[in-house]
């Protein structure tokens, strides 16, 4: 039995072999958003010895009808930051490593630097997204990317699959059509609804705290079963 309380009710589900294995893993998460916050939340939950957050924003007073980490005394700060504190809370003896850059095609390789057991793709940024296919696929990396939540909500409508297997998500096809064109032979696992998106009359997508969060939730579900099965 472990001596951690804090994982003892895991423990009796995945028992504690996989509880000593968690403990020495380590999760990148790239974007720490609606998504990427409950991604990090669920696996500090579980015990992952290391997380790596990367996220260039501050928490803004609209993120908070989704974001885990959002909320008014929080308002101005930096994501990584407040979530830092969130995972000590919870995991006080999870590495945190912090990177607060905005990420692109010329530091993308910085993320790099340490070695990862698994890359979570929650960013909203379309180059970066391809980048991360492409750099895990070469370094072969175990990855997961989230696709879109906005203009959404029905969390039951969310599964994990190849990406050849979306639909209804517009920037899931973006990808489809990348991975086609690259012919990149691989699964490329992602979180997609096959919700059609309600339709809003602004560019700027709408959002719920139900899809977002039940996005995160089961991509870090996915990640720690995926970890205790390859044991």
């Amino acid at each position: 039995m472990t001596s951690n309380p804090r994982v003892a009710r895991l423990e009796k589900i995945i028992g504690e072999e996989n509880i000593q294995l968690l403990a020495q893993k380590c999760v990148l998460v790239l974007g720490c958003g609606g998504v990427g916050g409950y991604v990090v939340e669920s696996l500090a939950r579980s015990g992952i010895g290391k997380l790596i957050i990367v996220d260039f924003d501050t928490v803004d007073e609209t993120n908070i009808n989704r974001q885990i980490i959002a909320l008014t005394s929080t308002i101005g700060r930096k994501k990584v930051d407040v979530l830092e504190k969130r995972i000590k809370e919870i995991n006080p003896k999870c590495i945190v490593i912090k990177n607060s850059n905005f990420i692109t095609e010329d530091n993308f390789d910085e993320l790099f630097k340490e070695k990862i057991d698994y890359f979570v793709d929650a960013c909203d940024t379309m180059t970066v997204k391809k980048l991360v296919i492409k750099k895990c696929i070469e370094k072969d990396i175990p990855f997961i990317s989230s696709m879109g939540t906005g203009n959404k909500l029905d969390p039951t409508k969310l599964d994990i699959v190849d990406i050849r297997k979306t639909i209804n998500d517009p920037l899931a096809k973006i990808l489809r059509k990348y991975v086609k064109e690259e012919h990149i032979n691989k699964k490329v696992m992602v979180c997609s609804s096959f919700e059609l998106p309600v339709k809003t009359s602004t560019r700027t997508p709408g959002s719920s705290a139900f899809v977002p969060s039940s996005a995160g939730i089961l991509i870090g579900s996915y990640i720690v079963r995926q970890m205790i099965e390859k044991l």
